[in-house]
């Protein structure tokens, strides 16, 4: 999926990407022109145990052009997506420090804004390059699920959750609607919750399913704290939903919560048949 991402990358006679911003431009956040990785300080688990001496650009970009993104470690892959935000300078010390803080390179990207505009050297510029890598491995997940049955995909399906979901910091529920072969229409965030809950209006998604013209859905939902065993309100609300929508001949296929690293599914431990 990165080597799709980053194929269009080619020589060229143009100057440098442009400088960041000196001055503030979001909320007193900016690229600074010196990170200095000695002011941060190391958990013992972390990844990198030094930041490492300073990299060279042309070299990075003849190794990825010459050897293909398979090549490059995810801290180099890092390295150069801060090429954006960075006209001159080593990026190598930011993008270690940052696999540092966030745990890996998919951290990184999915960390939230604020958690990265929070962190010495990052600006504006830097986690706008940032989310959108983000965001175009999550559209690339997304099409790859597009033009075929979902249930007949399932390991692409928990792979896209996975990374749509599996790090925020919240409870996201999100539905999944699909036509009568059971191909992807819409993927819609139906709510944001607090740090253990989300509040779902089934009227409303019961509404959407009616304008989607949706035969058949799909919810999904997160637990931030990593254990995906669903709660009482959990398993109720899955026996509303179904209820709600057989109502309309629509069928709920699944409820998936992810958790990190791992997920559950209510098809398979039986309680979705409990529910009807």
């Amino acid at each position: 999926m990165w080597e799709k991402l980053l194929r269009g990358i080619r020589r060229s006679p143009e100057p440098d990407f442009p400088e960041a911003p000196a001055r503030m431009t979001r909320k007193g956040f900016a690229e600074r022109d010196q990170f200095d990785p000695g002011t941060i300080a190391l958990a013992p688990d972390a990844p990198f145990s030094s930041t490492g001496p300073q990299g060279h650009r042309g070299r990075m970009r003849e190794k990825l052009l010459d050897r293909g993104a398979e090549a490059l470690a995810d801290y180099e892959l890092l390295e150069m997506l801060l090429f954006l935000a960075f006209k001159k300078g080593d990026t190598k010390p930011l993008a270690k420090a940052l696999i540092n803080q966030f745990g890996s390179y998919a951290g990184v990207l999915a960390a939230p804004p604020e958690s990265l505009f929070a962190y010495p050297g990052i600006g504006v510029h830097s986690v706008a390059a940032i989310k959108l890598i983000h965001a175009s491995a999550l559209r690339l997940a997304r099409a790859e699920l597009a033009d075929t049955p979902v249930l007949n995909n399932w390991e692409k399906l928990i792979d896209y959750l996975t990374m749509a979901m599996a790090r925020e910091t919240v409870e996201q529920f999100r539905v999944l609607y699909l036509d009568n072969r059971n191909r992807l229409i819409a993927d819609e965030i139906a709510s944001r919750g607090t740090v253990n809950h989300t509040q779902v209006y089934v009227r409303e998604l019961v509404t959407r399913a009616l304008q989607n013209h949706a035969t058949a859905l799909i919810l999904v939902h997160n637990h931030p704290s990593g254990d995906p065993s669903p709660s009482r309100d959990d398993i109720e609300m899955t026996k509303e939903v179904q209820r709600a929508v057989a109502l309309l001949d629509v069928t709920l296929h699944d409820h998936i919560i992810i958790g990190k690293g791992t997920w559950l599914s209510f098809r398979r431990e039986g309680l979705l048949r409990a529910a009807t």
